[in-house]
């Protein structure tokens, strides 16, 4: 066995785990931003209900 090409191999499947931990975390930060505006939408969206009651009550729909 060539102890080279082990240790090449080794390297490179240390430097994959590494770059789909990155990867991972990103994918976590994005997901944690896209679920605060989903947040901060709901919340707008309840204070628009409280300040007009009657919006949405209606839908118009032609097919």
């Amino acid at each position: 066995m060539d102890i080279a090409a082990l240790s090449t191999a080794l390297a490179n499947v240390e430097t994959l785990g590494q770059v789909g931990t990155a990867v991972l975390s990103k994918a976590m930060d994005t997901n944690e931003s896209l679920g605060a505006g989903l947040v901060e939408m709901i919340d707008a969206a309840a204070m628009e209900r409280s300040v007009n009651p009657g919006v949405g009550e209606n839908i118009d729909v032609r097919v």
